[in-house]
């Protein structure tokens, strides 16, 4: 039996995991078309921060420890801040940027490969947008 995420999968075949790129685009496409206004600007910032955050796919990156050495999951997750399908890997990137001495672990963490730093440059780009938008006649008139 179908799940209701698996039929909005395949009605999207398959791009429903990847409307933050089109949110992104749109944000690129708000900034060179002067008509679009600082609302419109911080909106698509804020959706696009969102999708790297929480839906981006990424690799998990959880601790594991597999015979005496530890070593990266290489499953596939949901976002920079949340794991893979594993539960005890689901909130461990978010309880990393809770203790104070696993930050850097973290933050090392968001440039660990390709996707991750494309994901985590572009979650990146669309906070100094949305800053940028929200700041009166700063970029945006």
């Amino acid at each position: 039996m179908a799940t209701a995420r698996g039929t909005k999968a395949k009605a999207l075949g398959g791009l429903g995991q990847w409307w933050g790129v089109l949110t992104g685009l749109l944000l690129v496409a708000a900034w060179v078309n002067s008509a679009a206004g600082p609302a419109s600007v911080a909106a698509l910032s804020a959706l696009t921060l969102l999708w790297c955050l929480f839906q981006a796919p990424v690799t998990c990156g959880a601790l594991v420890r597999s015979r005496g050495v530890e070593d990266g999951c290489r499953n596939n997750a949901s976002g920079l801040l949340l794991g893979c399908h594993i539960r005890q890997h689901r909130w461990q990137k978010v309880k990393l940027l809770l203790v104070r001495r696993k930050v850097k672990e973290f933050f090392t963490g968001l440039f660990s490969d390709g996707k991750a730093s494309v994901v985590t440059l572009a979650g990146l780009g669309s906070l100094m947008s949305g800053i940028a938008a929200l700041i009166p006649g700063l970029a945006i008139r």
